[in-house]
C-alpha cells in the first residue's frame, strides 16, 4: 500500500530516458540507474521521516528495515525499462512454484492413494536416519524414527509447507480451492485427530507402566510364597483323603 501511494512522488514529468540523455541532476545523482524511481523512494522516506508523517514510528527497527526494503524494491520495479526482465522473472518463478506444487502434492490426492506413499516416504526417511546414526552423521529430526510419528510428520508438513504454498497459488487460480486446498485442510484435520488418539494411547500406556511399578512388590511377595504353596499341596491332598474316608 505504501509503495503504491508513493511510487510516483515528485515526478518531474520527464521520463528516465530524458533524464539519462539530458544528464539531469537526478540522472547524475543515481548513476543513470532508474533515476526517477530512486527519486520517488528518496522523497517518500524523507516525508515518512517527519514526526507528524511517520506512520511506522511504532515499529521496531528490524521490522521497519524490512518495510523500507520491501517498499524500495516495489517502487524500483515500476521502471518500465525493467518491464521485460520482471515479466520474465515472474513467469519463471510461477513455473517454479507450480512444479513445486506438483512435486509435493501427494496429500492432495484421495487418502487411499496418498497413505501408502506416506508410509514409503517415512520408511525412506527412517532408513536414511539409521544410516546417518550408524555413520556418526547429523540426523534431521523429522527423519528420526525415535522422534517422529506419521501424524506429527504430516501435520507439520501440511500446515507449514503445503497449505501456505497452495493458498498462495489459489490467489492466482481460485478454482484450485475445492480440488486441492480443501483436501489438504481435511488431511491436516485427519492427522490431528490421529495425533490426539496417539497422545491418549501414550498417556494410558504411561499410567499402566506406573501401575506395573506400583504392583511390582506384590508380585515379588507372591513369588516368595509360591514354593510354600507347592509344599502345602501334598498336605492338603492328604487331609482331603482323610476327610473323605471319614464322611464315607
Amino acid at each position: 500500500m505504501t509503495a503504491a501511494v508513493c511510487h510516483d512522488l515528485d515526478h518531474p514529468g520527464f521520463n528516465n530516458t530524458y533524464q539519462i540523455n539530458a544528464r539531469t541532476e537526478l540522472s547524475v545523482r543515481y548513476n543513470d540507474i532508474s533515476p526517477l524511481e530512486n527519486h520517488h523512494c528518496a522523497v517518500a522516506f524523507q516525508i515518512l521521516s517527519q514526526p507528524d508523517c511517520n506512520i511506522f514510528s511504532n515499529f521496531d527497527p528490524e521490522a521497519f528495515k524490512q518495510i523500507r526494503q520491501g517498499t524500495i524494491t516495489l517502487i524500483l520495479a515500476t521502471d518500465m525499462a525493467r518491464h521485460g526482465e520482471i515479466l520474465d522473472s515472474f513467469k519463471q518463478k510461477l513455473k517454479m512454484v507450480l512444479i513445486k506444487c506438483c512435486d509435493i502434492s501427494n496429500e492432495v490426492r484421495p487418502m487411499e492413494v496418498a497413505e501408502p506413499w506416506v508410509d514409503c516416504l517415512l520408511e525412506e526417511y527412517f532408513m536414511q536416519s539409521d544410516r546417518e546414526k550408524a555413520e556418526g552423521l547429523p540426523v534431521a529430526p523429522f527423519m528420526d524414527r525415535e522422534k517422529v510419528t506419521k501424524p506429527t510428520a504430516q501435520i507439520g508438513f501440511i500446515k507449514f509447507v503445503l497449505i501456505p504454498m497452495f493458498e498462495t497459488v489459489m490467489k492466482l487460480f481460485p478454482q484450485i480451492e475445492e480440488a486441492m486446498v480443501q483436501p489438504l485442510r481435511e488431511s491436516r484435520d485427519r492427522y490431528e485427530e490421529l495425533k490426539q488418539i496417539d497422545d491418549a494411547m501414550n498417556e494410558v500406556g504411561g499410567v499402566l507402566e506406573v501401575d506395573e511399578r506400583v504392583t511390582a512388590p506384590d508380585i515379588s511377595f507372591l513369588a516368595f510364597l509360591l514354593p510354600f504353596a507347592f509344599c502345602a499341596i501334598p498336605l492338603f491332598s492328604c487331609c482331603s483323603s482323610t476327610l473323605c474316608c471319614f464322611f464315607c
